[in-house]
């Protein structure tokens, strides 16, 4: 059971890291902001942006934010923390 349970947290993050690296992209190539698929993304995740942005702010070097790799790290490191106590 908690080898199932670890199995999809893992899933689960590396699906959101995917969204993540997805949005990252997007700031790039400035896709149509009506686009249902473009709009899902920035809702998933610009709350998490927000909220490292909001405490981490030393994140923002000279207009360049690296709160994505910064969320992105901290993603790896919980499956494994969370399964290691179970």
């Amino acid at each position: 059971m908690i080898g199932l349970f670890c199995f999809l947290l893992n899933a689960v993050v590396s699906i959101y890291i995917w969204i993540l690296i997805i949005a990252v992209l997007m700031t790039y190539f400035q896709p149509n902001p009506y686009n249902q698929a473009v709009q899902m993304i920035y809702r998933l995740t610009e709350p998490v942006f927000a909220k490292a942005r909001k405490y981490l702010p030393f994140l923002i070097i000279s207009g360049m934010d690296f709160s994505p790799i910064a969320i992105i790290l901290v993603l790896q490191f919980v499956p494994q923390i969370i399964c290691s106590i179970f």
